[in-house]
């Protein structure tokens, strides 16, 4: 099967010429050790979740890492903790062989939590996510941006609720002590219908007859494992009022249009998350632009008490982005006048970007204020990705 090339890849290569150690964090099946094997074609993979592994890890994990020759990448290091004293061990003793070991995990923050105390200063992080439709054209809002779906489409329902299954019994459940794995699967579907809403706990919390602090571990596991973004508001120079509830987002549109029962892009164009949907996959494409550049994830939006609302706030080099996604094919003007009105706020002018859905450039220019640009989507995605 051909491989997609990444955009992460130039990062991993400058991260394994810097650090001893590179750690590649992200949710399961999102390309992680694939990418690693290609950008590196001469390292050993070993994989940490096979238990005849985990087992020699256990009985000995000096000698298990003795064993290893040359560059070696450790997939799932999460299950196999004890490894970590001992990297650090073999770093010490080597500070200046650099790209040594390349460690890959689905649970980010216990994850950096044995990183930073172990080795810190000695590794370089690199977050993952799924496809860019910048690195694949049949990355949709249907299909989101998981290689093996994207790939074969056709297998989308049955491979998303394999994921899904393996999801829940694995990272779930290392993650939290979920005894009613039923109740959880009923709380993603519940997620997806409010994916780009402002966060309402109790909202969530009633139709499973589960508590409010409940719901907070799990939206926590969630973006722990890098399944949901939680976007809060944007403060900065903008007085007090205005809405502090944060926005939540399902990192992946082709998981969220599964647990929402969309089987074909036609009933996503008559779904009423339509919108939603888009709007996650515009955030998600800004997110992945900048972890495949080594920045910090930063997204934000804005909301006050008048009304005033805009979807995203980020920054792309030197300058703010302000954008609203839109999927009709004749947007009100209030949405250009709301950007233009919002950009007018800053210390310094922002981008602002009205993205819309492929194929509505000549219905979109007609709603644009001075200073909004219109923007389709793919030509969005591109510029986000250009280095």
């Amino acid at each position: 099967m051909a491989i997609i090339p990444r955009l992460v890849t130039p990062l991993l290569k400058r991260a394994a010429k810097s650090y001893p150690t590179v750690v590649v964090t992200g949710p399961r099946r999102a390309g992680k050790t694939t990418v690693l094997a290609h950008t590196f074609p001469g390292a050993t993979v070993v994989p940490l979740d096979a238990p005849d592994v985990l087992a020699a890890v256990r009985a000995d994990p000096r000698r298990f890492l003795d064993e290893r020759r040359g560059v070696t990448i450790l997939d799932e290091i999460q299950n196999a903790p004890e490894l970590f004293a001992y990297l650090k061990e073999r770093v010490d003793a080597e500070p200046r062989l650099k790209g040594r070991w390349l460690l890959t995990g689905s649970q980010e923050a216990p994850l950096m939590q044995r990183v930073s105390e172990s080795l810190a200063g000695r590794a370089a992080v690199v977050g993952m996510l799924p496809l860019s439709a910048a690195e694949s054209p049949k990355v949709s809002l249907l299909h989101g941006g998981f290689p093996e779906v994207v790939k074969r489409p056709r297998d989308r329902a049955l491979w998303f609720e394999s994921y899904l299954q393996t999801y829940l019994e694995r990272d779930v459940r290392a993650v939290l002590n979920v005894r009613d794995l039923s109740t959880f699967r009923r709380f993603l579907s519940l997620l997806a219908s409010r994916t780009g809403q402002m966060l309402n706990k109790a909202d969530l919390a009633a139709p499973l007859g589960v508590t409010i602090p409940t719901i907070g571990e799990w939206i926590g596991v969630l973006e722990i494992t890098g399944h949901l973004f939680v976007v809060p508001p944007y403060f900065e120079n903008f007085g007090k009022r205005l809405v502090k509830t944060p926005k939540i987002v399902l990192a992946d549109s082709g998981l969220a249009c599964h647990l929402l029962g969309l089987t074909s892009s036609s009933e996503v164009e008559r779904s009423p998350f339509k919108g939603a949907l888009f709007e996650g996959y515009v955030a998600a494409e800004i997110v992945k632009s900048q972890l495949n550049k080594g920045q910090r994830r930063e997204l934000y939006y804005f909301r006050d008490h008048q009304g005033l609302e805009v979807d995203f706030i980020f920054r792309q080099g030197s300058q703010m982005c302000v954008v609203e996604a839109k999927t009709t094919s004749t947007p009100l003007p209030r949405d250009a006048a709301n950007l233009a009105h919002l950009a007018g706020r800053f210390p310094s002018p922002p981008r602002v970007l009205l993205v819309y859905r492929q194929g509505r450039q000549r219905a979109m220019t007609e709603a644009i204020a001075p200073g909004v640009r219109a923007v389709d989507v793919a030509d969005f995605i591109r510029a986000l990705n250009a280095r």
